[in-house]
């Protein structure tokens, strides 16, 4: 700990110099003042109550106690001072009804499917309204058939197993978490001809390799399964049933057979316990190191030797969906919405995901309202929002930013989510507008472990990691970024949480934040171990890091709430924009390399003379050659909100200095401008096959689920060699860019009169 705090000041890294930006200085001892009298109001012990009676029974959308931490929350709430209510949809949530799985042969063996009690764990004996491990949003099915191996079940996998001559048509496939989002594991089984899928965790990822397994430590036991949803959400989240519009009480429903999200094949989570004898059986080429687990077996591709039998009847039907929904009424700006979000259903009792996230944002409320009791008021509203149904498909967020689009698209001025928190590291991505504000707030907390700043305990990470013998690239793009600038970089976001319909379908400015790293808690994830008892053991013992996570956010919606000009830098946006724009083209370019290599190999004849010949191998494909694309119209507009950029800045830097005080015009004026910014960075279209989603910066993969892509249309086009559309998106996204460049021109012209002014 001290060499940490002594790294933290030493030369590697600059003097986090920060104001309180979007305050004049005559405000900000005010506002640092206020900061102050809220963190009184933070109780680590508020945090463990709160946590240990809502994660005492399971919390599924449509359990009984899901329902009662809503009227909970809702109570406390009120009690607070908040304007509070619940708003209620009806979701296509289907539950298991039957689930059956057994190997026929060369043996017999019949999977367990099923987390038995352990006593060290109060709740894990719990049965009562719990549902067994199933997959969201999967197909029902009895099929049966032969099992081949598909490591993680990604792209690559596929080809690894076309190179071997291995075909999954007509087979049920066993694939291993990780690699990519799960959901994409069954989608790619069906696209590949599969008629079933079986996921398990494998003990090299979160199991016994990692750790002592629960209880004696954090990592996966043998019987833990990892629960989750499968539906296609890179297509679009939210009720499967009701696409881009809200599942209100009187909504329309689609027939189950038209929902495209829906998958259409059945899958199946199930232990290590439970893979080890099916993965055994198999038969075929051994499989490549890369592939192997940590099972005490020998992993083989297959097809041959197992055989299984897979049955899934599950009860489609419309459930209720309950958001708890809080206003602070603004003071001066009241149609000015700031949003604060974190789900709270889980898929058993959820202590980790989601409820550690959501205690720290009911301790935010508590605290604001004591300070609302005592005389202050936000200038602009706040809303807080407890969503249900998150973790099948983003549900409640979905459902409400939907139902009430066209309200946020003149109120809404930026989201801020959280959703697990754990002890360790500052998490922070979004919109990049916000990424000098982000690192100005992370100076202001204190890390509860080192007594440092969680901007200077994050610096020195990012430095360490970089520093490692096989550090990636972009931890090294990062830790440069570190040692030369006061602040820190903030990530893109893709999708996993409940921000997805605000800043991707919706175009409303965006920040995520949480604390983690330094727990065990990964190897409970989505399992009935999820529980107070393992997360007080394993996660945050002492909750020091949820009072961090509440200072944090409280932080930086009552700056948001309270300043003279909202505190965005554009700079950081636009270089953000010129290292996407940069990978893109040397994405085209790598591309171009490698095809032109491949075909060189091809001719040689290069991969039969290589490979073993008593093995099968196929070769890869030959690809057509990869054209120059042209770029021009993304290169224009990225140099273009450059200058801009800078121009922008430094008129917000002159305002402020020369403390300018705005006109009601100017200042309505000018919020509207900056609160419809990240707008202006959609198109009505979408991306290709995926309208819902409209952002032309971020978005999540179509074949990544969770992991962002940046550039979408441009990148995702890129990658699936289709040209014409890849060029089609440059100039999309080139016009976007200029969309947002020209408010940033009508930003300046406002701050520049105002600081003429003063």
């Amino acid at each position: 700990m001290a060499a940490l705090v002594a790294l933290a000041a030493g030369p590697l890294l600059p003097a986090a110099e920060f104001t309180v930006l979007g305050f004049t200085s005559e405000r900000a001892a005010a506002q640092l003042k206020l900061e102050s009298e809220y963190d009184k109001h933070l109780d680590a012990a508020d945090l463990r109550t709160w946590l240990e009676r809502m994660s005492a029974e399971p919390n599924h959308v449509g359990a009984p106690h899901n329902k009662a931490n809503a009227e909970f929350t809702l109570e406390l709430f009120k009690a607070w001072g908040w304007d509070a209510r619940i708003e209620t949809f009806m979701v296509m949530y289907p539950t298991p009804k039957k689930m059956f799985l057994e190997m026929t042969g060369p043996v017999k063996f019949t999977a367990k499917l099923h987390e038995p009690a352990i006593p060290e764990d109060r709740t894990s004996g719990v049965t009562k309204d719990a549902l067994p491990p199933y997959h969201g949003y999967g197909a029902d099915g009895d099929v049966s058939g032969e099992l081949v191996y598909v490591n993680r079940g990604m792209p690559d996998d596929y080809k690894e197993l076309a190179h071997h001559g291995i075909s999954v048509k007509g087979k049920i496939v066993i694939a291993r978490y990780g690699g990519g989002w799960r959901g994409l594991k069954p989608k790619l089984a069906y696209e590949h001809g599969a008629i079933g899928c079986i996921v398990y965790s494998d003990p090299a990822d979160d199991g016994y390799s990692t750790g002592d397994v629960y209880p004696k430590g954090g990592s996966r036991p043998s019987d833990g399964v990892q629960r989750g949803s499968v539906a296609d959400m890179p297509v679009y989240p939210g009720d499967p049933t009701t696409p881009g519009y809200g599942s209100t009480p009187d909504a329309k429903h689609l027939p189950i057979s038209e929902a495209k999200t829906i998958l259409k094949i059945p899958v199946m989570p199930i232990s290590y316990a439970d893979a080890q004898p099916l993965l055994a059986a198999l038969d075929g080429p051994v499989a490549p190191a890369n592939w192997r687990g940590a099972l005490p077996i020998t992993y083989h591709m297959g097809p041959g030797g197992a055989k299984v039998h897979l049955t899934i009847e599950s009860d489609w039907k419309l459930t209720p969906c309950y958001d708890v929904i809080a206003f602070m009424r603004g003071s001066e700006l009241p149609d000015e919405w700031l949003m604060r979000g974190n789900h709270r259903d889980g898929w058993v009792f959820g202590a980790w995901d989601p409820l550690s996230g959501h205690v720290a944002m009911m301790a935010e409320a508590k605290a604001i309202g004591a300070l609302v009791k005592t005389g202050w008021k936000p200038k602009r509203t706040l809303v807080y929002c407890s969503w249900d149904g998150e973790e099948t498909g983003l549900l409640g967020s979905t459902e409400w930013g939907e139902t009430h689009a066209e309200e946020l698209s003149k109120k809404a001025v930026l989201y801020i989510n959280s959703d697990t928190n754990t002890r360790g590291f500052l998490g922070a991505a979004g919109s990049h507008s916000l990424q000098t504000f982000v690192s100005e707030i992370a100076a202001s907390v204190r890390d509860p472990q080192t007594g440092v700043s969680v901007l200077e305990r994050l610096r020195a990470k990012i430095l360490v990691d970089a520093a490692k013998k096989g550090a990636e690239g972009d931890e090294k793009a990062d830790a440069k970024f570190a040692a030369a600038n006061p602040g820190l970089p903030l990530g893109a976001l893709g999708s996993g949480s409940d921000f997805t319909p605000f800043l991707q379908h919706l175009g409303i400015t965006t920040l995520s934040l949480e604390y983690g790293g330094e727990d065990m808690q990964a190897g409970v994830y989505h399992s009935i171990y999820d529980s107070f008892d393992h997360y007080v053991r394993f996660g945050d013992p002492q909750f020091a890091y949820g009072v961090a996570l509440a200072q944090t956010v409280g932080r930086a919606m009552m700056r948001l709430a309270d300043a003279d000009v909202l505190p965005m830098r554009f700079v950081d946006f636009s270089n953000a924009v010129e290292r996407y724009s940069d990978e893109v083209h040397k994405l085209a370019d790598a591309m171009r390399e490698s095809t032109a290599q491949n075909s060189r190999l091809l001719d040689a004849k290069a991969y039969q003379l290589a490979a073993d010949p008593t093995l099968t191998y196929v070769s890869p494909e030959r690809d057509a050659a990869v054209p120059f694309l042209n770029f021009t119209a993304l290169d224009n507009s990225t140099l273009r909100l450059k200058s801009s950029a800078l121009a922008c800045d430094a008129a917000f830097t002159k305002a402020m200095a020369a403390g300018a005080q705005l006109t009601a015009a100017q200042r309505t004026e000018l919020d509207a401008l900056m609160s419809g910014l990240e707008h202006s960075l959609t198109n009505d279209a979408g991306l290709p096959g995926r309208e819902w989603f409209k952002h032309m910066i971020y978005a999540p993969g179509l074949l990544t689920g969770y992991g962002v892509k940046t550039l979408p249309g441009i990148r995702e086009a890129i990658e699936k060699r289709d040209w014409s559309v890849a060029e089609h998106f440059v100039i999309v996204a080139g016009t976007s860019l200029d969309d947002y460049r020209d408010r940033l021109d009508k930003i300046a012209k406002i701050l520049e009169a105002a600081a003429t002014k003063n």
